[in-house]
């Protein structure tokens, strides 16, 4: 059995004590699990013996700010460059949007605990699908301030709310980004008519305006009725990876992502939550603004962050660099003490 120190909490719900290990999403029919999914890797599913439904605060951890400039996987000029090439391949139909993202990363002390950064985010930038995953033992370090749910689940219901379209305040949003929106939500409702019943998939809503901390998103929520007997890696197989940070067609999306991103994104823009088959329940969400720290082939230890735009055929390469910045200036300067939580 792993270390009693190993642990997730989502919202209130914290459990302890992980005994089972999976990299894949069969076999998940008892149990409450944690669950993050990379973009470009395996899932990890850890089942735990021990979960408290209204945990109380956890003990203040402190959080010492990381100081000095981040590196950034694509600077100025090659994500301009990527957005030209996107651009270029719109042009000759290849593709219709691709989410186009960079990862940034500072060196991490042995010593710094994330939980310390959880709590930080916590006070300084709420989220909705708010998580942190603490389990060594399986890889997982990771602090999710995600304001975007990928799937929710009750029971024979699933949900999707991709959130596409991104700026300032409301008045700033751009007719580029409510044409992304409903491009992202059509590129759903096909993903989610594999699982699902036929004719039960709808748009709940479509484009609502949601102000977060220092941005206003458009988010829409589509849903259906599963179909009997169909399970998570059904659904993931169909669903996976999310629609609105990979670009529609998702295949041709993939590829450009591919060709274009230096850098794996890990559990950025994957799936990070829970599912509890005992009460049929689940909430994964989008792999957004969160962070998470692992070793580079030298050993040395480094705290990860994620950032991207979605690019269409109406997009404006600078603007989209500048999107990049706005999304990540937030907790990358709660991170640093560059900003007061």
């Amino acid at each position: 059995m792993a270390a009693a120190s190993e642990y997730v909490r989502f919202g209130t719900v914290v459990a302890s004590e992980p005994v089972e290990v999976r990299h894949d999403l069969d076999g998940l029919d008892r149990g409450f699990w944690a669950v993050v999914a990379e973009f470009d890797g395996l899932p990890t599913a850890v089942r735990f013996a021990h979960v408290e439904r209204y945990a109380a605060p956890a003990p203040r951890v402190p959080w010492a700010p990381l100081r000095g400039e981040w590196q950034t996987s694509l600077d100025r000029a090659a994500y301009l460059g990527g957005v030209e090439e996107i651009r270029a391949r719109i042009a000759a139909g290849t593709v219709y949007q691709v989410n186009l993202c960079r990862v940034l990363a500072h060196e991490l002390g042995e010593d710094a605990d994330l939980e310390g950064l959880a709590q930080l985010l916590e006070r300084g930038n709420p989220a909705p699908h708010s998580g942190r995953v603490h389990v060594p033992s399986a890889g997982l370090d990771v602090v999710c301030a995600s304001p975007e749910a990928f799937l929710l689940r009750d029971g024979d219901r699933l949900e999707s709310r991709p959130i596409k379209g991104t700026a300032s305040s409301p008045e700033t949003m751009l007719a580029k980004d409510y044409a992304e929106n409903v491009m992202i939500v059509d590129l759903v409702r096909n993903d989610l008519s594999h699982v699902c019943r036929p004719g039960t998939v709808q748009v709940d809503h479509l484009c609502r305006p949601e102000v977060h901390p220092g941005l206003v998103h458009l988010v829409s929520a589509v849903s259906g009725t599963l179909r009997p007997g169909v399970g998570w890696p059904e659904i993931m197989a169909a669903t996976f990876p999310p629609g609105s940070v990979s670009g529609a067609p998702k295949s041709s999306a993939l590829t450009t992502i591919r060709d274009l991103e230096p850098a794996r994104r890990g559990p950025y823009c994957g799936a990070i939550g829970w599912i509890d088959a005992d009460s049929g329940t689940a909430e994964l969400a989008v792999g957004i603004r969160s962070f998470w720290a692992e070793r580079d082939a030298g050993g040395r230890r480094w705290l990860r962050f994620g950032t991207g735009a979605g690019i269409t055929w109406g997009s404006d390469p600078l603007g989209e660099w500048e999107e990049t910045q706005v999304k990540a200036a937030r907790l990358v300067g709660l991170a640093s003490g560059r900003v007061e939580p």
